[in-house]
């Protein structure tokens, strides 16, 4: 590990010395993660990509990518573009990118199961704001919104996600 790992630990997320009070999914930490279980995935994972808004914020790194009206993720297991970021109109099963709320207004994109899919492994796992101090994701990790900003500005392409069993309670 390096400083410059995000590193879960029971005590939130640690980086570059600091700790990060962050939320994990409603389903815990597991090693065999499935669409829908909730589950946060045991593993090192990488940050390919990060995406914003940027009618709400200036842009956080000079490698972030704006999300755009019509920007969804296919979380459809049996389609073609599973685990990948695609666009409206899409009959599949996805999650909105631009929402109306401020949850996805700065995503950093893991390459769980991406690129190279298995499809039912789950979908992709974002860093992303959280809804409120320990409510739960559906296998995201989530923070505070200047605590996402701050970390946003100081990872590149390729940071390590570090999440082993047992490191959230």
């Amino acid at each position: 590990m390096t400083p410059h790992d995000l590193v879960l630990t029971p005590l939130g997320l640690r980086f570059q010395g600091r700790r990060y009070p962050c939320t994990i999914g409603r389903g815990g930490l597991s090693g065999d993660k499935r669409e829908g279980d909730g589950a946060t995935p045991v593993g090192e994972h990488r940050i390919v990509g990060m995406l914003y808004r940027p009618d709400r914020m200036a842009r956080p790194a000079a490698w972030a990518k704006p999300i755009r009206p019509g920007d969804l993720w296919s979380d459809d297991a049996d389609d073609p573009a599973y685990n990948h970021l695609v666009t409206r109109p899409y009959a599949a099963s996805h999650e909105v990118m631009r929402r109306g709320d401020p949850l996805y207004d700065l995503v950093l994109v893991t390459d769980w199961n991406w690129p190279d899919v298995i499809p039912g492994r789950g979908s992709c796992i974002f860093l992303h704001r959280w809804r409120r101090p320990g409510y739960p994701t559906a296998g995201c990790v989530a923070f505070r919104p200047d605590h996402l900003r701050e970390i946003a500005g100081a990872i590149r392409p390729g940071t390590r996600l570090i999440v082993r069993p047992g490191s959230f309670r």
